[in-house]
């Protein structure tokens, strides 16, 4: 399952956003790709996030592969749209 976002936040996805991201998936079990202009890393890894250099107006893919793939889509989502960090696209 995946879903697309677009990074509305001025800032784009830099350290607090990033770990309020990965902060939420990493309880689930699903594998959770970020994917971001060609690339994908692991949304588990803090580092991983960063060095993807996301900035505002990024459209970027989320997606999960497991057991528990549409709970992870839908805390992504309630993240994403709560802390104001984009839009579902």
């Amino acid at each position: 399952m995946e879903k697309n976002f677009k990074i509305t936040t001025p800032e784009g996805l830099h350290a607090r956003p990033s770990t309020l991201l990965v902060v939420a998936v990493t309880p689930y079990t699903s594998n959770v790709q970020l994917s971001y202009n060609g690339k994908s890393v692991n949304l588990k890894s803090i580092m991983g996030v960063m060095s993807q250099g996301i900035g505002p107006g990024a459209v970027i893919t989320i997606s999960a592969e497991g057991v528990d793939e549409d709970e992870v889509i839908r805390k992504i989502t309630e993240v994403i749209l709560s802390e104001r960090l984009g839009e579902a696209c």
